[in-house]
């Protein structure tokens, strides 16, 4: 992975830090499932209308499409709304990562290396320490929600990832991201539709003259244009040009924005121990980063081959 995609990478994580927050404003005003409709039905009609075709496969961009957006969005929406502390759920969805990996070693047959496992491993145990931390603060429905997002982001990463893989021609990633967000509204809407009823949306949206309204509008336009046109379009440049173990990792990053920006704007105080785990975190994924991949060992060439090259 070079210097340039690594620095990529770090912005993304504080660009999906900062998400959290703004999601959290969001479904302050709006029900989490609408707000999800709504944070890709502005993307729908606009990408539709002058956006280029990615030219991947249709199979996975509905598979990107379902993962990685309606699932992930869902799940997380929803357990931030019944209760999962902001900087708790930037923690567990990161959870995505080992997802990813492993789903990555299974299904394209991606090598682990010893350092990427010992990197993610290493991760994982500070996520394991802030997680048994902050555990006694939200509720197990929640925590199993944000899981289940973590693990569509996962299915999601693949399915972008053979998009990508099985296109013979050059795909532009932020084609493929915007095109994606075609596939979330219309089972976001049906999914709002049978668990918040008909008119909770259209009510949100009747008071968004409101100050409190002003603020989750606002928290909508950073998930819109900086959560995933900026955010998903760069994840999705790394992911075409590197092995998803690579990249996933430095998704391990992203609590460590979120839980700090709790800290200081919604006064979610971290430990000792989970400062000194979320320290932990970074040199996870540093490591796991360092990774290079082993030459391929050329056998030599036999001297009766060569003398014979040499001879042409």
């Amino acid at each position: 992975m070079s210097q340039r995609d690594r620095l990529l990478a770090l912005t993304v994580a504080v660009m999906w830090g900062a998400n959290f927050l703004a999601v959290h404003a969001t479904i302050q005003h709006f029900p989490p499932l609408f707000a999800a409709t709504l944070r890709f039905a502005v993307l729908a009609v606009p990408t539709m209308l002058l956006v280029p075709w990615p030219g991947v496969k249709v199979r996975w961009l509905i598979g990107y499409g379902l993962g990685f957006g309606t699932g992930h969005f869902a799940f997380l929406f929803v357990a931030m709304h019944i209760g999962m502390p902001t900087g708790l759920a930037s923690l567990v969805l990161q959870a995505s990562a080992p997802f990813t990996v492993l789903l990555g070693a299974v299904l394209l047959r991606e090598r682990i290396t010893p350092m990427v496992a010992s990197g993610i491993g290493l991760a994982v145990v500070g996520m394991s320490i802030i997680g048994w931390q902050r555990a006694e603060h939200a509720a197990l429905l929640p925590m199993i929600l944000t899981l289940l997002a973590a693990l569509s982001w996962a299915a999601g990463n693949l399915c972008n990832r053979n998009g990508f893989a099985e296109t013979t021609s050059q795909v532009n990633p932020l084609h493929f991201t915007l095109w994606m967000s075609v596939v979330p509204p219309l089972p976001m809407f049906a999914l709002s539709l049978a668990f918040e009823g008909p008119s909770a949306g259209w009510q949100a949206l009747a008071g968004v003259g409101t100050s409190e309204g002003m603020v989750a509008l606002g928290g909508l336009v950073y998930i819109v244009l900086i959560g995933t046109v900026a955010g998903s379009g760069l994840w999705s440049t790394l992911m075409s040009r590197n092995p998803a173990g690579v990249v996933a990792p430095f998704s391990l990053l992203v609590p460590v924005v979120g839980m700090t920006l709790a800290f200081l704007v919604l006064d979610e105080r971290p430990t000792a121990i989970e400062i000194a785990a979320a320290g932990i975190v970074i040199i996870g994924v540093l490591i796991g980063s360092m990774s290079r991949p082993r030459p391929v060992p050329v056998p030599p060439t036999p001297p009766q081959a060569e003398c014979a090259t040499v001879g042409r």
